[in-house]
């Protein structure tokens, strides 16, 4: 009888310690500090996922670029060494087509019309496209409109003609830049203070949430209100390790991601407006007499020369026409 119990006793400590060791968190990654909202909302899916998982999994997300640039993080992802993470989605430009799409200069009318777009059935359409790449879609996040900073305003394409501007590593904003007559730069996102105070270059585009928390106000205290793109963020999971899983894991994982973008929505604007006192707080001029026309009408043929392929060319109709 003794020895009977000590063999259950044995059986049910295996059992406990193979369900510790099945037990992890999924590995994810991103350039922003740990209280911007990406992150916050990766880490909200990495609870939820726990709670229906009954800890089996969980995610750890690593900040600050720790794990290296959006460019090595997206081939650890699609290696299986990174189980997911948070880009921009420009940061597939080279990868997957259809990402270009959403980030031509002015396809989006308004905030609205974004809306609709990533949260309705082109927005699943896109995150569907990762998937012959290598990579699993699962969610789409507002990064706002994108603008320019720079040492003096921008009002009109006149007023960019010559500047040195950084841009994301990618074809399509090197060429929307050079249509308005600027000079492009690509530089990681962690470079681009220096390059501005060192003058490298003189200008960037992004959002307020970026340009104060980067701190690029500091050397750079112009924000023109150009709003040429609002490109979305992405989280995507690596196919490698999404086969691992089963069925029910998939869908908490996806279900996960779906209630995360609501909790995302509501920390960007709390987020944009904080970001936005902040920086009139440190004088930086808003330039809002911006000539949208003006700019609009040199950047509508760069839809043409980035819509490469059959599915971009749908994609850009789908887009447009959601009302």
């Amino acid at each position: 009888m003794r020895v009977k119990q000590l063999s259950i006793v044995a059986a049910l400590c295996a059992t406990i310690f193979a369900g510790a060791v099945q037990a992890r968190d999924f590995r994810s990654a991103d350039v922003h500090p740990r209280d911007y909202p990406t992150v916050q909302a990766v880490e909200y899916m990495g609870k939820l996922i726990s709670e229906k998982t009954k800890g089996k999994y969980g995610v750890k997300v690593f900040v600050n670029s720790t794990l290296g640039s959006e460019k090595d993080v997206i081939e650890q992802v699609k290696i299986g060494t990174l189980d997911m993470s948070r880009f921009s989605i420009s940061s597939f430009h080279g990868i997957v087509p259809e990402t270009q799409v959403p980030s031509f200069p002015f396809i989006f009318r308004d905030n609205a019309h974004f809306q609709k777009v990533i949260r309705g059935p082109v927005g699943e359409e896109i995150l569907a496209s990762f998937e012959k790449a290598g990579f699993v879609g699962l969610a789409l996040y507002d990064a706002g409109a994108r603008s320019v900073y720079a040492k003096k305003p921008v009002r009109q394409p006149a007023d960019m003609k010559g500047l040195k501007i950084r841009v994301i590593s990618s074809d399509l904003f090197v060429g929307m830049i050079q249509a308005l007559g600027g000079s492009p730069i690509p530089i990681p996102t962690a470079e681009v203070y220096t390059a501005l105070r060192t003058g490298l270059v003189e200008a960037a585009e992004n959002n307020y949430p970026t340009f104060e928390t980067a701190r690029h106000y500091e050397v750079a205290t112009y924000f023109s209100e150009t709003q040429h793109t609002r490109i979305p963020e992405v989280v995507v999971f690596s196919k490698k390790v999404w086969d691992t899983l089963s069925a029910e894991e998939q869908k908490i994982i996806r279900e996960a991601a779906r209630a995360s973008v609501d909790y995302y929505q509501k920390l960007w604007d709390a987020k944009m407006l904080a970001s936005k006192k902040i920086l009139s707080d440190a004088k930086v001029t808003f330039v809002e007499d911006v000539d949208h026309d003006a700019f609009v009408a040199l950047e509508k043929p760069v839809w043409d020369k980035f819509s490469t392929t059959p599915q971009a060319r749908e994609l850009v109709k789908k887009i447009t026409e959601v009302k």
